[in-house]
């Protein structure tokens, strides 16, 4: 099982701390980045870093999050063979595994509950990568 990266600014922080748990009661390895207060702090900083891991070692998958998941989604979305995928339904975070090989989880904990973004980062989590030509080809375009 891939290693669990997870990353939130200060709006994402509650969050995180409860997605963390979780995570780390159902079994998964999980690396906290930061940040580690409601203390302000730049969302870019902490992307940065998430990139910086994930180019170390591509078979991790990344959680960011931030107030509405745009910042983060905007940051890490900038580094090559990084694909971060804004999370607002279970279906679309299932197929953008499925059909784009995200790596990374974005999502927003003032924009959804944090019910709802575990059920987002769950569906994430368990969907693979297709395999099928025509989504590698896709990737291979971006990447």
């Amino acid at each position: 099982m891939a290693k669990l990266l997870i990353g939130s600014d200060h709006g994402g922080f509650d969050l995180k701390e409860f997605l963390k748990s979780y995570l780390k009661d159902e079994g998964y390895e999980v690396d906290d980045i930061g940040t580690n207060s409601k203390e302000a702090c730049d969302y870019p900083d902490v992307a940065n870093k998430m990139a910086d891991y994930l180019s170390k070692d591509s078979e991790n998958l990344g959680i960011l999050i931030c107030g509405t998941g745009l910042g983060m989604s905007m940051a890490i979305n900038r580094y090559r063979n990084i694909r971060g995928a804004l999370l607002y339904s279970p279906e679309e975070a299932r197929l953008a595994r499925e059909h784009n090989n995200a790596n990374v989880a974005v999502l927003g904990a003032r924009t959804f509950s944090n019910k709802e973004n575990l059920d987002f980062l769950t569906a994430f989590l368990t969907a693979k990568f297709s395999n099928e030509e025509r989504h590698k080809r896709r990737i291979d375009k971006i990447s």
